[in-house]
């Protein structure tokens, strides 16, 4: 196979790779110099994303270790040191090893559940009703009761 075979043979996928290559290779030319160019500042705001996003990672797997309950003082501590010590290996061995749903996970979760079942079932109406039971034992008075009827119906 000749030199040219290789390259006829390549040629299609690798265009949008060199040419992405030598733009980036162009862009970089000056980097560090006096001025400003353009592919200076897009580089800069790729380093600057993934920089936030590394950060953004970092604390929110120390959130993550100090929120959990069902990993003992030590257990936390260890893994503290070691996202603290080597910040980007530390999380993300982190984030390998943690389960996907923990014991407290499935009881946030259980709340949340009962917590909007609960709110879904109380009805306009039945808010009507406990508002007339406490005007008749007189709990409130007819102003108040107007007031929260309207309150009621209006959501």
């Amino acid at each position: 196979m000749t030199t040219k075979d290789l390259i006829d043979r390549f040629r299609k996928p690798a265009l949008p790779l060199l040419a992405l290559v030598a733009l980036l290779v162009a862009g970089c030319d000056k980097v560090g110099g006096a001025t400003m160019t353009f592919w200076d500042v897009i580089w800069a705001m790729i380093f600057f994303y993934f920089w936030f996003m590394a950060i953004w990672i970092w604390i929110s797997v120390i959130g993550d270790i100090i929120r959990r309950n069902d990993m003992t003082g030590l257990s936390k501590g260890i893994w503290f040191v070691a996202v603290i010590i080597v910040p980007l290996f530390g999380a993300l061995i982190y984030l390998i090893t943690r389960p996907k749903v923990t014991a407290q996970d499935v009881e946030m979760m259980t709340k949340a559940d009962a917590a909007a079942k609960a709110a879904s079932g109380v009805s306009t109406g039945d808010q009507i009703e406990k508002l007339n039971q406490l005007l008749a034992s007189g709990a409130i008075t007819q102003p108040e009761y107007e007031t929260l009827k309207a309150k009621a119906i209006a959501g």
